[in-house]
């Protein structure tokens, strides 16, 4: 059984779909007016992860993630670049795809974007008019927040709390408010600035209302799971079950999940935009291997912070490239394996109950830092079958599959190397075989630093010669 913690309860909850084996789930994306930072890229590895080891373990998940490509920060990005707010969530949309892509994320079942669901945002606000939920006020449109009951719920905050902070915010915005809590579901528009068509006249909407829309649109008036990062929490999760649920008069999402922060510098400080302290993807997988960086993040519980450092990625590298060494040997061994081995029925019992292990660990919701322990212990069990002088190509096959299939969960996948058949260094390495059995060490460590210029490092192991490509 997966467990989930809830935001909404503060409780871990057996997960009960709405539709057996079905998952709907809805996670907020990226406001595409720049490059996406370490921060904003652990949100989408944290629900990718969650989404795969879902799939892992049977589930049919339909995955919603959004594009904002309506929002004051594109519309300056867009002044700066001299392009149009379409253009730039063009361009930004693109980087994300390749960022992403790069990092081993699937794309979404459906990634909907805010400028194709402007008639159905209109509709959504004319309901909660008509349902006395929201108000016009000047070309605007606002919610009613105290009208609805249980607002405050999902961040735990009481009204009047709400109320003392949103009191002492003043300016043109606030004087057209019947209450200071409330907030914007339409903004008229101004001058130089994009808008569409509504009732109330040419504006944009607010942020808010376009997820409930679009979440709604797209996997219904209740869905299973509502992710996103954990500043999300309040006001913008909390305003779209308000919105969502006046509209429908059904629960918005059975439940909430919140990723942890990627904190920076000694202050562990948030990595953020506004305080200028990220890294972007865009950079990093110039200088760092995107599997490392994937590794980085997907391998830490995702309501846990993750701290951003030289040291720590350096960690991640080395735990990565000891688990891609342990790959390529059971990859070399599987080629010298034999078809039985008396000890089989033993071996492939203890990977069966190390199977249940990490499921065991997986299912507490989705602790990854306890499912890739597991996979370690995996790592050292293959290392220490492959010093035997036999190894069982049964054996062998189910380790593989293990390995292969829980590494895909954390999104990371190596690729066979195709090298192994080259027909220039697969010869060379007979040649030297040849050379020091002919006790020619001279040839024979001549051809180890050819081979050595180009990259490829020789392990001579009782079960034969085998290489690999340096990092």
């Amino acid at each position: 059984m997966i467990k989930i913690y809830n935001t909404l309860t503060r409780e871990k909850e057996i997960f009960t779909p709405i539709e057996a084996k079905k998952v709907r789930m809805y996670v907020c994306g990226p406001t595409v007016y720049n490059y996406i930072h370490i921060g904003n890229a652990r949100s989408a590895v944290a629900f990718d992860t969650i989404r795969r080891y879902f799939e892992y373990r049977g589930y049919e998940v339909n995955y919603v993630s959004n594009f904002t490509d309506v929002d004051d920060k594109i519309i300056k990005a867009a002044k700066e670049l001299s392009m149009t707010a379409p253009e730039v969530a063009d361009r930004f949309i693109q980087a994300f795809k390749e960022d992403t892509d790069a990092l081993n994320i699937q794309p979404a079942t459906l990634h909907p974007r805010v400028m194709n669901h402007m008639e159905d945002i209109i509709k959504f606000i004319e309901v909660l008019i008509g349902k006395g939920f929201a108000y016009e006020a000047s070309g605007d449109v606002y919610y009613r927040t105290r009208k609805f009951e249980n607002y405050g719920h999902l961040s735990h905050q009481s009204i009047d709390e709400l109320e003392i902070g949103a009191s002492q915010r003043t300016g043109e915005e606030q004087a057209l408010k019947e209450d200071p809590l409330d907030f914007a579901l339409w903004k008229s528009a101004k001058a130089d600035e994009i808008s569409w068509p509504a009732p109330w006249g040419h504006g944009r909407p607010g942020w808010h209302i376009e997820c409930s829309v679009m979440a709604t649109k797209h996997l219904g008036a209740t869905i299973d799971i509502h992710g996103g990062g954990q500043d999300l929490e309040f006001p913008h999760h909390e305003n779209e079950i308000a919105q969502s649920e006046a509209k429908t008069g059904q629960t918005f999402a059975n439940y909430w999940m919140h990723n942890g922060y990627v904190t920076i510098g000694e202050e562990d400080e948030k990595m953020s935009k506004s305080l200028g302290n990220f890294v972007t993807v865009h950079e990093m997988i110039k200088k760092v291997d995107p599997q490392i960086l994937r590794f980085f993040m997907s391998t830490t519980q995702y309501r846990r912070p993750i701290r951003y450092s030289e040291t720590t990625l350096k960690e991640a590298a080395a735990n990565y490239q000891k688990v891609k060494n342990t790959y390529e040997n059971l990859t070399f061994r599987t080629t010298t394996a034999v078809d039985y081995l008396v000890e089989d029925e033993q071996n492939l019992a203890e990977l069966v109950q190390l199977e249940q292990r990490f499921i065991e660990e997986m299912d507490d919701d989705f602790n990854a830092a306890n499912g890739i322990t597991v996979v370690y212990e995996l790592v050292k069990r293959i290392n220490q079958y492959n010093e035997q002088a036999e190894v069982s190509a049964a054996v062998l096959a189910k380790m593989g599959d293990l390995l292969t299939t829980w590494l895909a969960i954390f999104g990371i996948e190596f690729q066979k190397d195709e090298a192994l058949l080259d027909t220039d260094i697969e010869p060379l390495i007979a040649e030297r075989n040849q050379a020091r059995s002919d006790r020619n060490f001279a040839r024979s460590d001549e051809i180890r630093d050819l081979l050595k210029e180009q990259g490829i490092i020789l392990e001579d192991t009782p079960q034969g010669t085998r290489w690999r490509r340096s990092e």
